[in-house]
């Protein structure tokens, strides 16, 4: 009895990187995962038909794959984690703790512009020294577990 092996993409397998490593909170939503796949595939295709040099069709599939996911709220939680927390948290555990705390901090996101140049400007330091009061008061009230 044969089994079909599901055909993963170059672009499903990057998609899948970024988001594991940035955007667990999507890793995964599959539909978002083969649509985004597909339309980077596509938009490859369409550059290439158009006479776009190999460079310029990675580059405008690119767009469409990592549309929208140039800034990351988890690795900003994860940064607070490991920069401000280093002496509670071991490296080792940094990852996991910041997993811990996404779930818990993700509302705080939501009254800032989230864009790609958003890691240097004010409103992401203000983000920054807020993620950092939040964090602090939930270990206080939960301890490290």
């Amino acid at each position: 009895m044969a089994t079909q092996e599901k055909e993963i993409s170059y672009y499903d397998l990057r998609l899948r990187e970024l988001l594991n490593t940035s955007f667990p909170n999507m890793a995964t939503n599959e539909a978002f995962i083969k649509e985004r796949s597909d339309l980077a595939a596509e938009a490859y295709e369409r550059a290439f038909d158009a006479g776009h040099t190999v460079l310029e069709c990675r580059a405008i599939a690119n767009e469409a794959l990592f549309e929208g996911l140039h800034y990351s709220p988890f690795d900003t939680v994860y940064q607070v984690v490991c920069n401000e927390f280093e002496r509670e948290i071991p490296a080792d555990e940094a990852r996991d703790f910041a997993l811990k705390m996404f779930p818990y901090c993700v509302d705080m996101f939501e009254k800032y512009d989230l864009h790609q140049d958003f890691e240097g400007t004010k409103e992401y330091d203000s983000l920054y020294t807020e993620l950092v009061g939040h964090i602090q008061i939930w270990i206080e009230e939960n301890g490290l577990q």
